[in-house]
């Protein structure tokens, strides 16, 4: 299982801590503010109130062990700079950093963080892939890489089950949920149409017209996706 910490626990530190634990990775959660840290502490696998500047704190975390680091700080940059600092001089790997703007982005970068996230692009990216399909109905990316969209099933899956998709093999892209329509009769007679969710699909599952396909894979691989089934002319 991957593990992950994130350090800074705002609004992006939050979300991302928060969305990392549901699709069942290990979370690790660092504020230095408390109140943050109760808040998230029953999402997580673990969450510390700490000073991210305190070297010694940080190397007792064993973060040289995690997958990668993501570094939420981002009013405070000054904060943010030494803490990528520090990480990177008691190994972290693999860092992911939240700027505030081109400039912070730089200078994590002169210190050796692989990847600088500001939040207006990120958001800009995923209107655009919403956008540019009617099969998409979400695109959302995450710091590790990955990324999670919601893809109306389009005509060449329908009555194929996941195991003849074969996705993960061949796509290297999971099915993670498939939300459907189902058919109710209340008790005055009419029909209601519910939507519901498969959130454990099996490899037997078949595909239904009106199925909607939730996946998750790294953010190439679903581009290569949405990629080749435009070039048959299956989703514009």
């Amino acid at each position: 299982m991957a593990s992950y910490a994130v350090i800074g626990l705002g609004r992006f530190g939050m979300t991302v801590a928060t969305i990392l634990a549901e699709t069942g990775m290990e979370v690790l959660a660092i504020d230095k503010d408390q109140s943050l840290v109760d808040a998230i502490s029953g999402k997580v696998t673990q969450a510390i109130c700490m000073n991210s500047t305190d070297e010694d704190a940080l190397r007792n975390l064993n973060l040289d062990e995690m997958d990668a680091v993501i570094l939420g700080i981002g009013s405070n940059i000054e904060e943010s700079v030494l803490t990528a600092a520090i990480l990177k001089k008691i190994g972290v790997g693999m860092i992911h950093a939240k700027v505030e703007n081109e400039l912070h982005g730089r200078i994590l970068e002169l210190i050796g963080v692989q990847r600088v996230l500001l939040p207006e692009k990120i958001v800009g990216t995923q209107l655009a892939k919403t956008l540019s399909s009617r099969n998409i109905l979400e695109y959302l990316t995450l710091t590790t890489g990955l990324g999670v969209m919601e893809l109306l099933a389009p005509p060449e899956f329908v009555g194929k089950t996941l195991q003849e998709l074969a996705l993960p093999t061949t796509r290297k892209i999971n099915v993670i949920a498939i939300k459907y329509n189902y058919l109710t009769v209340t008790d005055e007679g009419k029909n209601l149409i519910e939507q519901r969710m498969n959130e454990m699909p099996g490899a037997n599952d078949v595909v239904n017209e009106g199925d909607i396909l939730v996946l998750m894979g790294k953010i190439k691989d679903l581009d290569n996706l949405v990629d080749d089934l435009a070039q048959r002319k299956e989703l514009l």
